[in-house]
């Protein structure tokens, strides 16, 4: 993946959609194993191909696959199952140092060709200056919802009050790193901020919300598509579509996947990384 150019697709696998059966309502509840199950294996040899399926304790109640699916009653919120607000470009988990390398996704189905977004940092056109702070730790990102307990059902009150931890409290970073001519880049600007009194940040990183909003263009998956994102290289949003909740609604499986698992040891039990890091 270090060698391509931060997207990959593989198409031409065939769903069944009569096994498949309906779209879930909700990620909680399904029978098991999966109508998927066969999907999901084929996503998760994908994914250890270029490196660990992870989950994280506080997402998805510690589920290695997640189901990303439109939820009623989510429709307007910046998470994975909404449906009818775009979901803003970000990196994912970007509040996080030990966010995957790499997304996988599968295609379930997608009816009505509800599109992702996609940007490369490679492509953004920026000044020196902008570029040299959005370089400096000057930036902080807050957790997404999908982390909260109430997006939860696990009790597990130490994970979440680590996520509350980086609510209340982020750590400054850096927006890109790496080298400077190809950036890696980390950002999520709906859970972004800056100090009130540092306008030069707060300009880089408007600067760099408009490049990436030229940069960005739409992939449409198709029932059967394998996704694979790299997840420091790439951003990836999706437009806004109307869900249907008639069991045949857009339907994707998602593994993070990191290059090294080592590096998240005093973080978890298992594959499942405590936010605290």
């Amino acid at each position: 993946m270090e060698q391509l150019a931060g997207v990959l697709c593989i198409s031409g696998y065939q769903v069944d959609e009569k096994r498949l059966g309906r779209t879930p309502a909700h990620w909680r509840g399904q029978a098991q194993p999966s109508s998927s199950h066969r999907e999901e294996l084929l996503l998760m040899m994908y994914s250890s191909l270029i490196g660990d399926p992870f989950c994280w304790a506080t997402q998805q109640d510690g589920r290695l696959i997640h189901d990303i699916i439109p939820i009623q009653g989510h429709e307007h919120e910046q998470l994975g199952s909404s449906s009818e607000a775009l979901l803003t470009w970000h990196t994912e988990d970007a509040f996080h140092p030990l966010r995957g390398d790499f997304l996988s996704f599968a295609c379930l189905r997608n009816p009505y060709q509800a599109a992702t977004t996609v940007g490369y940092a490679d492509d953004l056109r920026l000044p020196d200056d902008v570029r040299d702070v959005l370089f400096e730790r000057r930036f902080t990102i807050r957790p997404d919802e999908s982390h909260f307990s109430k997006n939860n059902s696990v009790d597990d009150a130490e994970a979440f009050e680590d996520i509350e931890k980086m609510q209340s409290d982020p750590e400054p970073v850096a927006v890109l790193f790496g080298v400077p001519d190809r950036p890696y880049v980390r950002a999520d600007p709906y859970f972004m901020d800056v100090p009130e009194d540092d306008d030069q940040a707060r300009f880089a990183l408007d600067a760099l919300c408009k490049a990436m909003d030229e940069a960005m263009f739409d992939l449409v998956l198709e029932s059967g598509d394998f996704c694979f994102l790299d997840n420091f290289r790439v951003v990836h949003g999706r437009k806004p579509f109307t869900a249907r909740h008639d069991g045949t609604d857009r339907w994707l499986k998602r593994i993070n996947v990191t290059g090294d698992l080592r590096k998240s040891r005093g973080a978890r039990d298992a594959r499942a990384i405590r936010a605290g890091a």
